[in-house]
């Protein structure tokens, strides 16, 4: 089946498992990643995060990509269900603190709308790591990069196995920098990829109904 106009721009070939698999045989985990309010931290404890993050970077012996993801959450449907509730409240003064709370809920944002920050680190490993160069080369082509050939079931298993490694060293890493990185499921994968290509329809909420169409 020919490819759609987006999906011959993504580097995309499949999600299995959690984890990306690329048109040009490498693999890509996401770790989704917790975030912490530096300003607020003492000068000692700033410090030491600073200390921290940088031996944990000094430490890696492969690239990492870091991505920062901001996206408008529309609030309206939360805010008309609370002026339903208020209208169903028979009690007056819950009524009352009903009407209060969505009025204040509103009042904090602009536009109805709140923005909200995902921060997340993608770990890579390649075929081509447990081949060598040399072999990929000659099973790939030199000028290939592996595009059009399609990575064996035993060979995912061997770079899922390593890449795990690589993540759980990553996780562990950002750990004793005070963050919690957890990795991302093959839904939750789709759900990114898909707010990221539907940015005006992601900013209603994501719905569960369209996963099947996703993973056609």
């Amino acid at each position: 089946m020919p490819e759609t106009a987006t999906q011959a721009f993504l580097e995309v070939q499949d999600i299995r498992e959690g984890i990306l698999l690329l048109k040009n045989n490498s693999i890509r985990g996401i770790l989704m990643v917790s975030s912490i309010n530096f300003a607020l931290k003492s000068e000692e404890e700033q410090t030491a995060i600073i200390y921290a993050f940088q031996t944990f970077l000094n430490s890696l012996d492969f690239f990492c990509q870091i991505v920062i993801q901001s996206r408008n959450i529309n609030i309206t449907p939360y805010l008309d269900s609370l002026k339903d509730l208020e209208e169903k409240q028979t009690n007056e003064l819950l009524k009352r603190q009903t009407t209060s709370y969505r009025e204040f809920i509103k009042g904090m944002v602009v536009e109805d709308t709140v923005m909200t920050r995902n921060f997340y680190v993608v770990v890579p490993y390649s075929l081509m790591e447990i081949l060598g160069l040399k072999g990929a080369g000659k099973q790939f082509g030199s000028s290939s990069g592996g595009h059009g050939q399609t990575m064996k079931d035993e060979e995912f298993e061997r770079c899922k196995t390593q890449l795990w490694q690589r993540m759980e060293y990553v996780s562990m890493g950002l750990r004793r920098c005070g963050v919690e990185a957890v990795p991302l499921t093959t839904p939750e994968l789709i759900e990114l990829f898909w707010s990221i290509h539907h940015p005006d329809q992601a900013e209603v909420g994501y719905y569960p109904e369209i996963l099947p169409e996703l993973l056609k």
